[in-house]
């Protein structure tokens, strides 16, 4: 079949970078689609961004839709035909409707019903009856953010300036906010000309020539290895942070990389704040020896070629210095305030218009702190400290330092806070409490850090749950998933045994007591944050590659113990697949099945037992029962299911031997009293029933 090469291009005004990354995904994934749906195949497709356009390339499409016979069903017979076996006006329209006649209608059964069928001749159509409604694709692009300009209506991410669209070398005829296609491009805004594309495929080189890199791959690896060759030249350190390189690839469409100097003199402040102005500010990456020393040296990337790199390098320099200048002015005022001071202001910041301000938020901080270091049992310096911690947690938000740079709140408060005279566990503490900020962070290294960022992060949860600010969907302006997500992983990587439902309902009791809730019904909004934080649980074990009926089945109970969960997760993943255990799981669901049919808290009464099988079973029950609870206790998931094991022999001669449902009302109902308590050990492991049991099969020869 014949094949052509399509181009695509829509030219902007500069684009801003954080957008680019999707809009490409964007346009692949929806040509794709659209290709799909008009039924022309291809050989290859590529996508094209720079800040100043996107593009799609399409390589080796069909020229015309295969041609296609498809089956119409219509009305059915009854509806079909009258009483005299005539077509009635039903089964005519049907028949004029898809372009035949009543001649060509044929009868089909289709589930006991006869239909009226027609079969009809699509003939395929070509691309030039197709492409032109690309347009639909480049207006179908969404935007965090749109604007419109001049006299038009449409509301788009930038002012379109051009459009390419090309077949061979025929111009694909469409307009979209009174710009024509043609086969005109446009290179660099400044080292660059007009460009005439003839052929499609010549559309990257072209660019090139142009001084244009349209591929975003290969102008993230010029600068990549651009960064890299000045390592190896200057003997330095230079860490590529992957979101700024992804930034800086998307602000040029020519990248030189070149290096610059800045003075000493402004070493002294803390290298943080250096890093963070160079990236935030400038777009540069720092430069480091081996050991992780800042050196007075920054990397730039240019939107050009080399020359003139020494001006360019010197303007950057001027830039930078008025930057730093100002960081210094920020470093130094700052150290003239107080901890005391700034707390005081703490109270004039509104946190959330329900939840009160800043200053409220931290003594209610304080106060969850005290109730976890209580419930963990800890010293009484480590209760001192973490008081202290969480009292001041807040204080750099009302920083200069902060107020410029807000993804240094804690890091310039562990700085302050040791400047200020603070133990050092204190003021690392002050730091801590903000991590994990994302789902690569680290985690607290402290126990005072880690009892303040839980405490701060469930006061933040519980808070909005309480006033109806619930995450829906992908919105979750208070990152409310992450904060839940970061309470339990801290939990399991302290292997806590902290019940979060009870901490949740003593948080929420901080609410309800300052009338701050605004709940109808308090268990409704308890019973919504139990599972908000078991679906938090569930992704974390999902994440650990532990199947859904297993997290089903250790989610059951309380989060009580994390870490030990996980433990029994994967367990049972273990043992999914253990012939060996066949035999244990059988006689643990029998058990627990059949314990469903208890009815209240009977007492056992061993008087009442007819067989020896009775007797073995109960006996048995309490020498593991200690046991058993002690592996628990210890978080010894293995050993904890080892201890249930001698229940296994007994419980299979207890149902060969034994009706349960006896006649007897006190026997039946003592035997299920027997079961039930059994049954209530094995689900303090897991809820066995929801697992689907993998049995691997033994062949014998």
């Amino acid at each position: 079949m014949k094949t052509t090469n399509v181009l695509f291009e829509v030219g902007l005004e500069e684009m801003p970078a954080r957008f680019m990354n999707d809009t490409e995904k964007q346009l692949k994934s929806k040509t794709i689609d659209w290709l799909k749906d008009i039924r022309l195949a291809y050989q290859n497709l590529t996508t094209y961004i720079t800040p100043r356009r996107f593009a799609v390339l399409i390589e080796g499409l069909d020229y015309k839709q295969a041609d296609q016979e498809e089956e119409a069903k219509g009305p059915a017979l009854k509806i079909a035909k009258d009483d005299d076996g005539n077509w009635t006006k039903a089964a005519i329209g049907f028949s004029k409707g898809q372009g035949k006649s009543i001649d060509d209608l044929y009868l089909k059964e289709v589930n006991g019903t006869e239909y009226v069928f027609v079969n009809k001749f699509l003939e395929g159509k070509t691309q030039e009856e197709l492409l032109s409604d690309f347009k639909d694709i480049i207006l179908g692009l969404n935007f965090p953010k749109n604007m419109r300009w001049a006299d038009q209506n449409l509301r788009y991410i930038r002012p379109i300036k051009w459009l390419v669209a090309l077949q061979d070398e025929k111009v694909i005829p469409f307009e979209i906010a009174g710009v024509h296609t043609s086969n005109k491009s446009f290179g660099h805004r400044f080292l660059g000309g007009r460009i005439e594309i003839n052929t499609p495929s010549s559309y990257a080189q072209l660019l090139n020539d142009q001084y244009v890199i349209a591929e975003t791959k290969k102008r993230q690896e010029m600068i990549f290895n651009g960064i890299r060759q000045l390592e190896q030249e200057k003997g330095w350190k230079i860490p590529i942070d992957g979101d700024l390189l992804t930034e800086v690839t998307h602000l040029v469409e020519y990248p030189t990389v070149f290096f610059g100097h800045f003075s000493e003199e402004f070493l002294h402040i803390p290298k943080e704040v250096l890093i963070t102005s160079m990236k935030e500010h400038q777009r540069y990456f720092p430069v480091q020896t081996e050991n992780n020393q800042l050196l007075p040296y920054f990397i730039g990337v240019r939107n050009g070629t080399s020359d003139h790199i020494d001006t360019v390098s010197r303007g950057n320099e001027k830039v930078l210095r008025a930057r730093l200048q100002d960081a210094q002015f920020f470093y130094d005022e700052d150290q003239k305030q107080s901890i005391d001071n700034n707390l005081t202001q703490l109270d004039r910041m509104v946190f959330q218009e329900s939840l009160g301000t800043i200053g409220d938020k931290v003594k209610r901080v304080t106060e969850i702190s005290e109730i976890i270091a209580t419930e963990l049992d800890l010293s009484e310096q480590e209760k001192t400290q973490i008081e202290r911690a969480a009292r001041i947690s807040k204080f750099d938000l009302v920083t200069n330092m902060v107020n410029e740079f807000t993804e240094l709140q804690g890091i310039m408060g562990r700085k302050y806070a040791t400047i200020f005279g603070e133990e050092d566990v204190v003021a690392q503490a002050i730091e801590e409490h903000y991590m994990p900020r994302n789902a690569n962070d680290e985690l607290p290294a402290s126990i005072v850090g880690s009892v303040v960022s839980i405490a701060d992060k469930i006061d933040t949860i519980v808070g909005c749950f309480a006033v109806g600010l619930i995450p829906s969907g992908s919105q979750d302006p208070y990152a409310l998933r992450r904060q839940a997500l970061g309470i339990l992983q801290i939990n399991q990587h302290n292997s806590w045994d902290l019940n979060i439902n009870q901490l949740i309902e003593k948080v929420f009791a901080l609410f309800d007591a300052k009338d701050i809730s605004k709940a109808a019904e308090k268990s409704h909004v308890l019973n919504h944050l139990e599972s908000f934080f078991k679906q938090r649980a569930a992704y974390i074990m999902k994440e650990a590659g532990i199947e859904a009926d297993i997290i089903d089945a250790v989610l059951v109970n309380e989060l009580s113990d994390f870490s030990l969960l996980l433990d029994k997760a994967q367990l049972l993943k273990e043992k999914r697949a253990d012939s060996i255990f066949k035999d244990k799981q059988e006689a643990f669901v029998r058990v627990m099945n059949l314990a469903t049919k208890a009815e209240g808290n009977k007492t056992i009464e061993p008087s009442l037992f007819e067989k020896n099988e009775e007797n073995k079973l109960y006996q048995t029950y309490i020498d593991i029962k200690d046991h058993y609870q002690n592996a628990i206790a210890k978080k010894d998931a293995k050993a904890a299911l080892d201890q249930l094991t001698p229940l296994v022999e007994p419980i299979h001669h207890f149902f060969d031997n034994t009706m349960v449902m006896a006649d007897d009302e006190k026997i039946r109902d003592n035997r299920l009293a027997l079961l039930k308590v059994i049954a209530s050990e094995i689900n303090k492991f897991a809820d066995l029933t929801k697992v689907q049991w993998k049995q691997t099969q033994v062949v014998k020869d």
